[in-house]
């Protein structure tokens, strides 16, 4: 069940209320705390954009493989691009991307019971008909200038509840190798040379070769060896990003 309210402090603080139960999806036109992966705050005009937080139950998910699910959201939203005629791609870990410019941006928080998860938030900030941006923004596009129209949230945000309890069925019915292969599949610049940074200010190239189930980045440097990098341990360089030659930031 989709629950619209007009304002709170993040959707992700609001679905952690435990009368929103498996499947259902808190919507705000306003978030007053809203934020993102590595700190970041995350903003959003008035009626313009999607910002929700879905809540998920995957009680039958070891800890160990909690990145399938972050998979099958991912998923669910490139299933639910593709439905308006939109192609998109997974920048790893959880971003969506149109071209090199950043559609959506996902913070994924988790509770653990033992050794299996428990209950599980994913908060998801869609740019949807949004077409001008803070200039201090990096790489920001909507739906709307990829797809040079206006869209429905609330149809839009109703397609992707559909999409996404049915990447969770395949993931709930053990196809983790299904996931995993359309997970590669959908990667921004899969098999491409691109340039990297680590955390020490070193540049490399290398060409993304997959991720693992744990959720490691598999690149192939230039030099031909294999690494596997754990997030905050690998940053893209985007070219035209402000700060880059730089890091891309979540």
């Amino acid at each position: 069940m989709i629950y619209r309210i007009d304002e709170t402090t993040s959707t992700n603080d609001e679905a952690r209320d435990a009368k929103y139960r498996h499947g259902d999806i808190v919507w705000a036109e306003r978030q007053t705390a809203g934020r993102g992966q590595r700190g970041h705050t995350w903003t959003s005009p008035e009626g313009e954009n999607l910002t929700f937080s879905m809540v998920l139950e995957p009680r039958f998910l070891p800890v160990g493989e909690q990145f399938l699910l972050s998979e099958a959201v991912t998923l669910a939203l490139t299933d639910t691009f593709a439905a308006y005629g939109i192609d998109t791609r997974i920048k790893w870990t959880n971003d969506i991307y149109v071209g090199d410019r950043k559609l959506v941006g996902i913070l994924i928080e988790h509770n653990h019971a033992g050794a299996s998860l428990s209950r599980t938030i994913a908060g998801i900030g869609i740019n949807v008909n949004q077409t001008a941006f803070d200039p201090a923004l990096p790489n920001p596009v909507s739906l709307a200038q990829a797809g040079g129209r206006k869209f429905n949230r609330s149809r839009l945000l109703e397609t992707f509840l559909v999409r996404c309890l049915r990447r969770y069925a395949q993931l709930e019915r053990g196809e983790k190798e299904t996931l995993q292969h359309a997970y590669r599949e959908r990667m921004y610049r899969l098999g491409e040379q691109h340039p990297y940074r680590l955390p020490d200010g070193t540049l490399f190239q290398a060409a993304i070769e997959g991720v693992l189930p744990s959720g490691e980045l598999i690149l192939r440097h230039a030099d031909g060896t294999r690494h596997e990098y754990l997030f905050r341990e690998i940053e893209f360089v985007i070219a035209g990003k402000q700060g880059n030659a730089g890091p891309a930031k979540k």
